[in-house]
């Protein structure tokens, strides 16, 4: 990989129904083997493997949920299309909706101190109240992931790899972002054992 152009990216994993490769933790599993064989995504460390309810309640069985930190050349289109095409060979079926149960999850959640499309939007869904969130979904990638610091399972699996990464519009660092998590928001997480 050319080192001229290289970021650094964060991303998240999950996976709550088991496929060909295995349970949910062995899709996972399977997304980092296929990650490490990709040209231009060289993965630097992955957080322990979380289990956490589905949200909304009752949508699905228990969660696997993991982080990712990555170097890449890609920009953040390339890298949102490697990860769908990762999810797809392994029988994600993106017709089931928003909030179904899945095969893999992949999501890029930040790449360096990007902000895309611009502030204003990202401003706009990080303000957005949950019920909105819930029925609206935006038409681009938005920078960070707008939803990032509401999400116990992303901030505690990114708070074990890094923990001083700040959001680059907040200036939040992920152990800010945890500590501020109403206690709803981890409620039935927990680290996997083995």
């Amino acid at each position: 990989m050319n080192n001229l152009n290289l970021s650094f990216g964060i991303m998240a994993m999950g996976a709550n129904l088991p496929s060909e490769c295995g349970d949910a933790k062995d899709n996972l599993l399977a997304s980092l083997t296929i990650l490490h064989t990709e040209p231009d995504i060289s993965i630097r460390a992955v957080s322990r493997f979380w289990r956490s309810p589905a949200f909304p309640a009752g949508s699905g069985p228990d969660y696997v949920n993991a982080v990712a930190l990555f170097e890449t050349t890609l920009d953040a289109r390339q890298i949102l299309a490697v990860l769908h095409r990762l999810e797809a060979r392994l029988g994600r079926d993106r017709s089931l909706g928003r909030w179904s149960a899945r095969i893999v999850d992949l999501d890029l959640i930040a790449l360096d101190r990007t902000i895309l499309p611009d502030e204003s939007t990202l401003r706009h869904w990080i303000g957005l109240p949950l019920k909105t969130q819930m029925r609206e979904a935006p038409d681009t990638l938005i920078l960070p992931h707008p939803r990032m610091q509401d999400r116990g399972f992303v901030l505690a699996p990114l708070a074990e790899i890094a923990p001083d990464w700040r959001h680059p519009l907040t200036g939040h660092s992920t152990v800010q972002m945890l500590a501020a998590l109403p206690a709803d928001a981890l409620a039935g997480m927990a680290p996997i054992r083995g």
